[in-house]
C-alpha cells in the first residue's frame, strides 16, 4: 500500500463527516445503543464496535488503521505511551513461572517491569548480548515464552539479526517484541522480518511536534484482540481521541521530517566525526559503526539520534560542554522539531563517574528540523570550551 495513501487517505471516510478535510474528534465516552440485541452484541465483542471509548473510538480507528498498515501488520493498538504498549504486549503473553529473554541495558521502564514488577509472579529474566543469534539460544530455557528486543537501542544503537532471533523464536512457541521506535516503520519493517509484536512510542517521530505521548503495539488481529481483551480494556491505558488527532496530524508530514532529518544528521554526525575534542561517533549508517553491514541489510534508513564520545577525563567538562549549549536543549526523547541532547552522566553519581569507560563520556544527540549549520555553530561554541 503506497505510503502517500496511507497517511493522507487510509480510513479516512470524509462523506461520513461533512467533507471534512481532517477529522473529526469524536471526544466522547459512550456510544449509544436503539436495540438491545445490538448492545448484547457489544459486550459479547468490545473489538467489533463501539461501546465505550476506553475500548474503541472512531478518532483512534483512523489511527489505528494507518499504523497498522505503516507497519504492514493486520491490526494494531494505540496507548497513552510507549511504556503501557511495552507492558501490555508483555504481560499478554506471559503467566507465572515463565521465563523472558531481553537484550541487555533496554529501555529503563522495560527494565523496571522485568526487575520489579514480573518477579512478584515468579517471572525471570535473563539479559543478552542481542548483537548474537547465538546469544539467544544459549540463553533460551524450556519456560522461556517471551523474547524483548530493541534495535537499535537508543544509546549505543546496537542491533539485533532480526530475521535470525525471530525465525528461533518461532520454532520454539516464543512470541517476539521488539521496540522499533529508533526506526519508526519508515526505516524498519520488524513484522516483514518474523517479528510477532513490532512496538514504538509514537510520542517520538509520529507525533513530531513534541506536544502527545503514545504507544504502538502492531501484529496479528488475534494477538491484538487477544491483548485487547485482556490489559488493554483492564488497565485503561488506550489513548485518547484528541491525542490520536494530534498523531494523525503528526503522520501527516513524517516523510518530508524524516527526509530533511536524515540529510541534516548526516552533516552533524560528519562535523562531530572530525572534531579534535570528539573521540568517537555512533551512528548505524555510519561506515565506522561496528554492525554497519547489518544495519544496512535491516534498515531503509538511520536519522536523528547519535552518540558522541567526548575525549575528556572530566565529567565536569561534559556538564559545561552540554550547559554551554545556546540553541540545542538538553531533554530526554526525540523526534519532535527541536534538536536535543543528553549526557549519559546526568544518570550517574559523580562520584562513580569513571573516564576509562566510554559510556560514561557519552552525550547523545538529537537532530531535529533546524538548518544543520546553525547546529554545528551551536555544537562548535559549545565543544570550544571543553579543555
Amino acid at each position: 500500500m503506497d505510503i502517500s495513501h496511507i497517511i493522507n487517505e487510509l480510513g479516512e471516510d470524509r462523506e461520513n463527516y461533512f467533507n471534512a478535510v481532517s477529522p473529526p474528534i469524536m471526544q466522547t465516552s459512550n456510544f449509544v445503543f436503539n436495540k438491545v440485541d445490538d448492545l448484547r452484541k457489544a459486550f459479547e465483542d468490545e473489538m467489533g464496535g463501539y461501546l465505550y471509548s476506553r475500548g474503541l473510538n472512531p478518532t483512534v480507528d483512523i489511527l489505528r488503521k494507518k499504523l497498522a498498515a505503516l507497519d504492514g501488520a493486520e491490526d494494531c493498538l494505540v496507548f497513552n505511551n510507549g511504556a503501557a504498549a511495552i507492558f501490555a504486549g508483555i504481560f499478554a503473553n506471559i503467566k507465572t513461572g515463565d521465563h523472558i529473554v531481553s537484550v541487555a541495558k533496554p529501555y529503563t521502564w522495560a527494565q523496571r517491569m522485568f526487575d520489579m514488577i514480573l518477579p512478584r509472579f515468579g517471572i525471570t529474566t535473563t539479559y543478552i548480548d542481542g548483537t548474537k543469534i547465538e546469544n539467544w539460544k544459549e540463553a533460551t530455557k524450556s519456560n522461556t515464552t517471551c523474547y524483548y528486543l530493541e534495535s537499535p537501542n537508543s544509546w549505543d544503537f546496537a542491533i539485533q539479526p532480526i530475521k535470525e532471533v525471530a525465525a528461533f523464536a518461532r520454532s520454539k512457541n516464543i512470541v517476539t517484541l521488539l521496540d522499533n521506535s529508533y526506526c519508526s516503520p519508515l526505516y524498519q519493517k520488524p513484522i516483514e522480518m518474523g517479528i510477532d509484536l513490532a512496538m514504538q512510542t509514537a510520542t517520538k517521530y509520529i507525533s513530531g511536534h513534541s506536544d502527545t505521548l503514545g504507544g504502538v503495539l502492531s501484529g496479528a488481529h488475534d494477538m491484538m484482540k487477544k491483548i485487547f481483551n485482556s490489559e488493554y480494556l483492564n488497565i485503561g491505558s488506550g489513548i485518547q481521541p484528541f491525542n490520536a488527532w494530534l498523531l494523525i496530524r503528526g503522520l501527516r508530514t513524517m516523510p518530508a521530517r524524516f527526509e530533511r532529518i536524515t540529510k541534516s544528521t548526516a552533516e552533524v554526525v560528519a562535523f562531530m566525526k572530525q572534531h579534535p575534542k570528539v573521540e568517537s561517533v555512533l551512528f548505524p549508517f555510519d561506515e565506522s559503526f561496528p554492525q554497519y553491514q547489518l544495519a544496512r541489510q535491516q534498515m531503509k534508513g538511520a536519522c536523528g539520534l547519535f552518540t558522541a564520545v567526548l575525549k575528556t577525563n572530566r565529567m565536569d567538562t561534559i556538564v559545561r560542554f552540554c550547559e554551554s549549549l545556546k540553541h540545542i536543549m538538553m531533554a530526554v526523547s526525540w523526534g519532535g522539531h527541536e534538536s536535543l541532547i543528553i549526557p549519559k552522566c546526568a544518570g550517574i553519581a559523580p562520584a562513580d563517574f569513571d573516564p576509562s569507560n566510554k559510556e560514561h563520556r557519552y552525550v547523545r544527540i538529537y537532530v531535529g528540523l533546524e538548518d544543520p549549520k546553525y547546529l554545528i555553530d551551536d555544537l562548535s561554541q559549545a565543544l570550544a570550551k571543553i579543555d
